[in-house]
């Protein structure tokens, strides 16, 4: 069965460092030749769950002596096909020709299943995991939905899930209350009013409100970049390192798309990785975005003195860093080593350029820097080395006091820096710094430059309606 070939394939890929678990996934001949998005749901969590067990099954099948006894039999399918049999929902679609094959040596594999059972003095599957292969804190983050206000809102939303059967439980008062979901009841986050949460592992993927752009499946902790940049409508944002464009299009809402006649583009967003930014410019159309700029271009090769950019008061600088803290990660990989010292090294002298680079724009007040890392490297070292270049001009500004997880305290300030974990915040890994220019240039032309744009007259607005209606009447 194509299914399980593929599974075994990707396990083999991982193994050999080929790729991360979900790019081998979603780069599969079994994602090509099948474009139902269940099907690579279905993969994926086989995957998953094959390799999670991996220690687990590989006992099991040496014991058995299976690969002894069918040559042909390769290591890493033989794993997928007894994770199904022994642990799984059992053979899909008939199993194809390795059912029979399974099926001579099915009774031995359950004896020395059970046998392993016995030894190790437990009676459930899932206590045969090894610490770190067990489903950890990560497995138990809720579910976050962000109601997209360009085009709805959260009442709106909670009535609709109300109607089709959810329970909701109003505004949540603790974390307590949301390690408590389950079932369909869901809560309003206590600290984003936009931000709703569903039990963990609740899937809204094929939800048609999420397919229409109003709701979009965003982490809590990923909602808090654009929430504390906070920029008031009618300002001008960069948003540096853009896809896949989660943020973006919370930045967009909370401008509420607003442009004007003579700069309808508020946002400035950027990104080398072409594939991605074509993905980002689907989820902003289906967002309802309009007041975002597109470009393929490096952020370090932007320049701060481009006219274009000499309104930007708010920078967004989420740059590429190891992905420790990923849910997707911790989950794929329990137990997965962070890191080389040397990968760490490169990424943090990369995100220390950029957040240099990013301090340099004239206008720039606030700028949030964040990264989905757990290293100290990519986080505490790289503000504290950019504020020490920036000579004073810029400080970290206080935020959320009462957040439970601040910044590691390697240099006075570094408590105004927040970070994000499964077991502190019920959310993805996370660190987040705001940053704030110390006092406003004192410049004539930067005076000019964020003075309030000019409105459109009264008689040039008639001009234009005339024009308008001469052009109707040309039809």
């Amino acid at each position: 069965m194509a299914l399980y070939a593929a599974a075994a394939a990707v396990l083999e890929g991982v193994e050999n460092r080929k790729g991360s678990l979900k790019g081998l996934v979603y780069t599969s001949s079994f994602q090509r030749v099948s474009s139902a998005a269940q099907n690579v749901k279905q993969l994926y969590a086989l995957v998953c769950e094959t390799q999670r067990y991996s220690a687990v099954l590989d006992a099991v099948i040496a014991s058995a002596g299976l690969l002894r006894a069918e040559k042909k039999l390769r290591p890493h399918l033989a794993k997928v096909l007894v994770y199904e049999l022994l642990l799984g929902k059992g053979f899909r679609g008939g199993g194809g020709r390795w059912k029979p094959v399974l099926g001579r040596h099915q009774a031995r594999l359950k004896a020395e299943l059970a046998r392993l059972k016995v030894h190790r003095g437990v009676s459930r599957n899932e206590d045969l995991l090894e610490v770190g292969s067990r489903l950890g804190p990560a497995s138990q983050v809720p579910r976050f939905v962000r109601v997209n206000t360009l085009k709805t809102c959260p009442d709106d939303a909670v009535d609709y899930f109300k109607r089709k059967g959810f329970s909701y439980q109003g505004r949540a008062s603790s974390l307590e209350d949301l390690r408590a979901l389950k079932g369909k009841h869901f809560f309003l986050d206590p600290l984003l009013p936009e931000l709703l949460v569903f039990p963990a592992q609740t899937d809204l993927h094929e939800h048609p409100l999420y397919q229409a752009g109003h709701l979009i499946l965003q982490d809590k902790a990923s909602c808090l970049p654009a929430m504390l940049l906070a920029p008031p409508p009618g300002s001008h944002v960069i948003d540096a390192c853009a896809a896949p464009g989660n943020k973006t299009s919370h930045l967009a809402a909370l401008l509420k798309n607003q442009g004007s006649v003579l700069s309808p583009r508020k946002i400035f967003a950027f990104d080398l990785d072409a594939k991605r930014l074509a993905s980002m410019a689907t989820l902003l159309a289906r967002a309802g975005v309009s007041c975002c700029e597109l470009a393929e271009e490096d952020f370090l090769a932007v320049s701060p003195s481009d006219t274009r950019y000499a309104r930007v008061q708010y920078i967004l600088l989420d740059p590429s860093c190891s992905g420790s803290g990923m849910l997707s990660r911790q989950l794929e990989e329990p137990g997965a080593e962070l890191p080389s010292k040397e990968r760490l090294c490169a990424l943090a002298a990369f995100q220390l350029r950029a957040l240099c680079h990013a301090l340099t724009f004239p206008a720039v007040q606030r700028l949030v820097y964040s990264t989905c890392s757990l290293s100290q490297e990519e986080n505490e070292d790289v503000v504290r080395e950019a504020l020490q270049q920036s000579l004073g001009a810029f400080r970290l500004a206080p935020v959320l006091p009462s957040w439970p997880h601040r910044g590691l305290g390697t240099f006075p300030g570094a408590e105004h820096c927040l970070r994000a974990s499964p077991e502190t915040t019920l959310t993805s890994g996370f660190f987040i710094a705001v940053i704030e220019r110390t006092e406003v240039p004192s410049s004539a032309s930067l005076a000019e430059v964020l003075a309030p744009e000019p409105a459109a007259s009264p008689a040039r607005k008639r001009r234009k309606r005339r024009r308008k209606a001469t052009a109707g009447e040309g039809t």
